[in-house]
């Protein structure tokens, strides 16, 4: 009775978590899609903690609660800036799980083992669960078991420490520049080619030390792997992570014998990999390239910018908006630190009450989060029709009077088209230094978070609107009638 209804619950569960994937590929559909997931979940830990081999259920339930709380407390903390830097820490989180799993099962083995060894026939009487299941194995479905451990752990470990410098990046914490020690990628081939020496070892039944030193070989690769990747990849890296994150479930649950989490762990790690890829390509990236740390990315010295910077103040840019009949508004980063997606909402509003086209270009890297700026925009109820991505909008600035940019700098250079030393060169961007006027809401004269100059803010028809992005919003507000 317990197994029919822990199957079925895995199974609807299984569907709900489809869906919420699929629910997630549109802005209407996703507040239903997340509900789909928590169901989904809810259901999943319900069945998995009264299910047959289950116990501890007071102290299930206490930690289950525990968990809960703190998420809650976090997500109304962190603000929608802080929200990449908030799904790597979770990736952590999953990689340091599957690493903790994965040596409780080694340890399992052993104590099986163990008795096994010594004809303990009463003690293996009383074994339940894993312990049970491993008892009943023949020596080479033991192998299985291990590769399925060595490699929970292994992908586990890269994907802790690979999320922990991800989050130190996209919070500010370590620099954003690409960074390698003496040796390169000669030193993450050699502790990759000697975690496979250690898991014949391991299969050969050298001990759990094994598993140990593996498991530091690996910590060292998802550390060395993304100091190694530049800021303007963060987010594909993140992307990446996640599917790191979702193999890491899914070799666990194979160890488990747990059809959900083999289910759940190929969704996220296949889904994540799709849109790693679909990134690398917006940006012109070797999908191989990212996914080693940036091999093969170097580049001659870029191309000098020459000319200077012109600013402008918010009454001259109110004025070319009043003159406008169609606007583009290419939001990013800096709108997100800014908090004004509401002031930029309020200014669309204004404008379309006059009669202006106005519409938004997305570039799919904007931000620092696949879909970012998607869900900023959704929050400050701007229309979803008039919300475009790069490819639908692209061939319509050389038609535009004004493009509004706010807080963007790599998905509007036009040193990826100019420059072929230039660290972008080949990407994808927005091509907005073909309209007829360009404002550019910027904090200062800076290179922003990659470190890459742009030749846009050079431009004769480019001007400088500096100064924080919602106050300079704000200023054009009762100029705009």
């Amino acid at each position: 009775m317990e197994y029919g209804f822990t199957t079925a619950a895995y199974v609807v569960a299984a569907v709900l978590f489809i869906l919420s994937l699929g629910g997630l590929s549109g802005q209407e559909s996703a507040k239903r899609a997340v509900w789909y997931g928590i169901a989904g979940m809810a259901l999943a830990v319900f069945a998995t903690l009264i299910g047959p081999g289950a116990g501890n259920w007071w102290l299930s339930v206490i930690l289950v609660a525990g968990g809960g709380v703190i998420g809650w407390y976090i997500a109304n903390r962190v603000q929608m800036t802080e929200m990449p830097q908030l799904v790597a820490a979770m990736h952590s989180l999953v990689g340091l799980a599957a690493v903790f799993i994965g040596f409780n099962a080694e340890f399992e083995m052993v104590r099986v083992a163990a008795m096994q060894a010594a004809s303990d026939t009463s003690a293996l009487a009383a074994l339940k669960g894993f312990a049970l299941k491993v008892a009943a194995k023949t020596p080479a479905e033991i192998n299985v078991l291990k590769i399925e451990v060595f490699l929970g752990v292994f992908i586990g470990a890269v994907t802790f420490t690979g999320s922990v410098i991800a989050y130190g990046k996209l919070a500010g914490k370590v620099g954003s520049k690409a960074t390698k020690l003496p040796g390169g990628h000669a030193l993450n081939a050699g502790a990759a080619i000697l975690s496979l020496i250690l898991l014949v070892m391991y299969l050969a039944g050298a001990g759990t030390w094994t598993l140990a030193v593996m498991a530091l070989l690996a910590f060292f690769i998802g550390y060395h792997l993304i100091m190694g990747i530049g800021g303007a990849d963060m987010p594909v890296v993140v992307s990446m992570l996640n599917s790191y994150s979702g193999w890491a479930a899914a070799a666990i649950g194979f160890s488990l014998s747990n059809d959900l989490l083999i289910v759940v762990g190929a969704l996220v790690g296949s889904s994540g990999a799709i849109l790693s890829y679909i990134m690398c390509k917006a940006m012109n990236r070797s999908f191989i390239s990212v996914i080693l740390g940036g091999f093969g990315g170097e580049s001659g010295p870029a191309m000098e910018v020459e000319g200077e910077q012109v600013a402008i103040d918010a009454d001259g840019v109110a004025a070319a908006l009043n003159d406008a009949e169609s606007v583009i508004i290419v939001p990013g980063y800096g709108m997100a630190v800014a908090q004004a997606q509401q002031s930029v909402s309020e200014l669309t509003r204004k404008l379309r009450a006059k009669g202006k086209e106005v519409r938004f270009g997305i570039h799919p890297v904007a931000g620092r989060l696949p879909g970012h700026m998607n869900v900023l925009l959704a929050e400050a109820k701007v229309p979803y029709d008039i919300v475009l991505e790069m490819d639908e909008i692209n061939d319509d600035f050389p038609e535009t009077d004004v493009v509004i940019i706010i807080g963007a700098n790599d998905i509007v250079n036009p040193a990826a088209q100019e420059d072929p030393n230039s660290p972008i060169a080949g990407m994808p961007v927005l091509e907005v230094w073909k309209a007829k006027q360009v404002f550019v809401s910027k904090r200062g004269q800076g290179t922003g978070y990659s470190g890459i100059e742009n030749p846009l803010f050079f431009k004769e028809n480019t001007r400088m609107f500096y100064g924080d992005a919602k106050k300079s919003i704000d200023s054009l507000l009762p100029l705009v009638d």
